[in-house]
């Protein structure tokens, strides 16, 4: 048999495997699995925007300190997310021991988690914040609002895009991140991968693979879907202004600094 004759009686193995019942079901099954890494994802995300988002729109407010907040959660950029929960499961606390639903070095795999998904989020709410039109703010200001008031009704409304757009990448990261978890021996449809070429059963491993891809998707799609709803000014479709968006999550160090 020649590698391409190998290489489709793989796929055809993974699509039976997919089309298995007996592959959703169970403990251990791509329902299971599935729902585990999904509750592992949703609780770092917020995790994540509840200590992340606060500071970087108040940053971007008053302008201050911003230089330093984004690239201190950049430094996360640089470490391997692997090395850090190997790290984290390694030491006295958190260790690896079970943390409720999050199953064995859940809470090291949490940690790890948000501190992948801090720098886009931290990032973005900055940037929005400061990307706001000087004439927009002039105007607020001309109109009589307080601090308070500007933040509220013009800066925060205007910034939404950009902000959604760093939950959104932060939100198919960590998703596609979570696998690792498997790797010590917690939830998540990593399992089914690590155990399926552990066994040299390949079309488990794909099949795994494939599951964790299509559902990354599905997750860009909403998350897409949703940044375009909290858009105070809707366009229309528009691969400029996605793409524009994207640009300016990716150019961190360029963004206008208080402080």
């Amino acid at each position: 048999m020649d590698g391409g004759d190998a290489l489709m009686e793989l796929f055809a193995e993974t699509w039976q495997y997919l089309l298995d019942p007996d592959s959703w079901t169970g403990a251990g099954g791509f329902v299971a699995r599935l729902l585990e890494q999904l509750l592992l994802t949703a609780t770092a995300l917020v995790a994540a925007m509840l200590l992340g988002l606060p500071l970087a729109l108040w940053l971007g407010h008053i302008g201050r300190g911003g230089f330093l907040a984004v690239n201190v959660s950049n430094v996360g950029r640089a470490v391997p997310t692997f090395a850090l929960l190997a790290l984290l499961v390694a030491a006295d606390w958190p260790g690896s021991a079970d943390f409720g639903p999050y199953g064995r070095a859940g809470l090291a795999t949490l940690i790890a988690l948000v501190l992948f998904a801090l720098p886009p989020l931290i990032t973005n709410g900055y940037v929005a914040m400061r990307e706001v039109s000087p004439d927009v703010l002039e105007a607020a200001d001309g109109m009589g609002m307080s601090s308070a008031q500007r933040f509220r009704r013009v800066e925060l409304p205007l910034a939404l895009p950009v902000v959604a757009s760093g939950v959104r990448l932060a939100l198919v990261q960590v998703w596609a991140t979570a696998t690792i978890a498997a790797l010590v021996a917690g939830p998540g449809l990593g399992r089914i991968i690590t155990e399926g070429f552990a066994r040299n059963d390949y079309a488990q491993g794909m099949a795994g693979a494939v599951v964790v891809a299509v559902v990354a998707l599905v997750l860009e799609v909403a998350a897409a879907a949703l940044q375009r709803a909290v858009d105070p000014m809707p366009r229309g479709p528009s691969p400029d202004r996605d793409e524009a968006l994207s640009v300016r999550s990716a150019t961190v160090t360029e963004a206008p600094t208080g402080g």
